[in-house]
């Protein structure tokens, strides 16, 4: 291979205790995968049966970088786990970390690392100077995501060494389990750690040992500076954090979308909780953290000065989602409260947005006096009940009492409470979903509706909170307008998830200036030496990917139905804020088809039809759909 890879993967048999290298496929594939979720999701689909369950040895936890990942190329730090839902158990799931991992098993060799089987007792794999350690984790049992990052580094070295881990929430297979990484990072959908801790794998550090070599490095630097023009120019700078979170709520207020508060009951409060956000946090020492070859530094350490956890320090990531799934969702107010619950879960190893849909359900049905003290272990769950919150939260990561019904996630255990329980709860697909109230974003809820990896980012902002320029959309969608919303939406998803395949960061996409969708793939062509590819190339590897995805999770059980299940409170019109009385309700069937045919799949079912099957070269995955 010329560049842009390393040309092998390492594969993990734990049921065996085997590791073998192998050789990365060809270039015939890799240009219709590329890397990524493209790369994870074909390997997935080639070696798992429709018999595989998420927690059972024969399911695959595939962690795949791209061409850019490790390369000087900006935000080029993307690792990808690739793995059949634990949360959802019929899709293929794609969860994103940053920080350096990625980077450093690039650097160490190997494009991607195919994990199977389970081991009888737990372990860790140690990857370093062309080796490969299975070594005893029993030492590490218990610990949370922080301090078995840094055991692990005392026993292997600290230089040049990154580690991804499971809490506690991944050993006890709870839904809505991460994969943890340099403190700052977590790998968060799908339930992607519970099948790391069903295989008994609690951490794997990793040592760079170099670099990445490229085809057309002179080029490739040029590009690289066109980054930094076009993202800089006139003090422009891509959702820039600089090290906090005050700029991302200043997105939010400026756009009228607010935080997911009280359970999304109230869309007023989620404004005054977001901009008391703003405020708190200025009074906070935040100091900036960048992952590899990261000019942005969203992820941050917050040094609380008020309030009851005055002097912890938080370490903490872009984005606010994890901060109102910790807190907001359940009207936590006080800004130092939200970044150490926020840092307790990323601790423990979950997606806060998986288990505060869970939390919230609880404290609203508590609330109107259909849950009892007695029913909740003593706990008092009113809003705002931060000790309550916690305590909560602990009981459900260690499936302990009460907590126990919250374990397999929010519609399960709406189910499970019966009554008014399914009226109230939040979850898409059955799964937690990219938190803020998103009411008033009618293209990016459509978005995370029709997923085929459950409630993501695979819509990126549905052209509702930055615009797609180069895709043909230069401003934002007109708020509550259907026409042309699935259209649009179906090019915006190709794009997305063709950005998840060659390793940058979502926060390094350039979608809002115009020429910044041309940057990745002549990046890809001048590391790889690849002639000719092109933006309309990438694209087609986004149609093909997502049809792929498609294709995998039908066979499983994914129909219409299953993307129009969506809990109430989601989509229920506000009763406040600029979203109160829109319904979307009554447009959500005809939205779902019309993106199907956008997106050539058949309107009625969602099945690619046959023409899109041979124009994505998918046919012989789709035997037997």
């Amino acid at each position: 291979m010329r560049g842009g890879y390393s040309g092998r993967i390492l594969r993990v048999d734990l049921s065996k205790g085997q590791v073998t290298k192998e050789k990365l496929p060809d270039e015939s594939v890799l240009r219709k995968y590329i890397g990524g979720v493209g790369l994870g999701a074909k390997i997935l689909n080639d070696e798992i049966s429709l018999d595989t369950r998420p927690l059972s040895p024969d399911n695959r936890l595939i962690f795949m970088t791209g061409p850019l990942t490790g390369t000087k190329y900006p935000c080029s730090s993307d690792t990808t786990v690739v793995t059949l839902s634990a949360n959802l158990g019929f899709v293929v799931t794609s969860s994103h970390t940053h920080g350096f991992w990625g980077a450093y098993l690039k650097q160490a060799g190997y494009d991607g690392i195919i994990i199977q089987g389970a081991s009888d007792k737990w372990v860790y794999l140690w990857i370093h100077d062309g080796e490969v350690e299975i070594r005893d984790a029993s030492g590490l049992i218990g610990q949370d995501s922080h301090d078995t990052e840094d055991l692990v580094k005392d026993q292997v070295g600290r230089i040049k060494v990154s580690v991804v881990t499971i809490g506690p929430a991944g050993e006890n297979m709870v839904h809505g389990a991460s994969i943890a990484n340099d403190s700052h990072h977590l790998a968060a959908k799908g339930g992607v750690g519970a099948v790391m801790g069903s295989k008994k794998l609690k951490a794997i550090a990793v040592k760079s040992a170099g670099g990445v070599p490229l085809a057309e490095p002179v080029e490739f630097g040029r590009i690289v500076k066109e980054w930094n023009d076009m993202a800089f120019a006139g003090g422009k700078k891509p959702i820039l954090y600089k090290g906090g979170i005050t700029r991302f709520y200043g997105l939010m207020i400026g756009n009228q979308y607010w935080s997911a508060y009280k359970n999304l009951l109230s869309p007023e409060g989620g404004r005054r909780w977001t901009e008391n956000m703003v405020e708190g946090c200025k009074q906070f020492k935040i100091t900036g953290r960048h992952c590899w070859a990261c000019p942005i530094g969203c992820t941050y350490e917050s040094e609380i000065t008020t309030g009851p956890h005055k002097g912890y320090r938080a370490t903490l990531s872009g984005g606010g989602e994890g901060q109102e799934g910790a807190a907001g969702i359940l009207g936590i107010d006080d800004p130092g409260t939200v970044h150490y619950l926020t840092d307790i879960n990323d601790r423990l190893g979950v997606d806060s947005s998986d288990l505060g849909c869970c939390l919230a359900l609880a404290f609203e049905l508590y609330e109107r006096g259909q849950l009892t003290k007695e029913q909740t272990d003593g706990l008092e769950l009113t809003w705002g009940n931060a000790e309550a919150a916690e305590a909560l939260l602990r009981k459900i990561i260690y499936r302990d009492g009460f907590g126990k019904i919250f374990a397999e996630g929010p519609k399960k255990a709406a189910q499970i409470l019966g009554g008014d329980a399914p009226r109230y709860v939040a979850h898409i697909k059955g799964s937690g979903y990219n938190m803020h109230d998103w009411r008033p974003a009618w293209g990016l809820l459509l978005g995370q509706m029709v997923s085929s990896t459950g409630g993501t980012w695979q819509s990126s902002y549905g052209n509702d909170l930055l615009p797609e320029i180069d895709l043909g959309y230069p401003e934002r969608n007109p708020l509550f307008v259907t026409e042309g919303l699935a259209k649009g939406l179906s090019k915006i998803c190709m794009k997305r998830v063709w950005d998840d395949c060659y390793g940058q960061c979502f926060l390094g996409n350039l979608m809002d200036c115009k020429g910044g969708a041309y940057l990745p793939p002549r990046a890809v062509a001048a590391a790889t030496g690849w002639a000719g590819f092109t933006l309309d190339e990438a694209m087609t590897i986004g149609h093909r990917v997502i049809t792929l995805e498609r294709i995998f999770s039908m066979k499983r059980g994914l129909t219409i139905e299953t993307d129009l299940d969506i809990g109430p409170r989601i989509v229920e019109p506000a009763t406040e804020g600029i979203a109160k009385g829109k319904d979307i309700r009554p447009h959500l069937r005809g939205l779902v088809m019309d993106y199907y045919e956008n997106m050539g799949w058949e309107r009625e079912t969602g099945r690619p039809t046959q023409e899109t099957l041979e124009k994505l070269d998918l046919t012989a995955e789709a035997e037997g759909l």
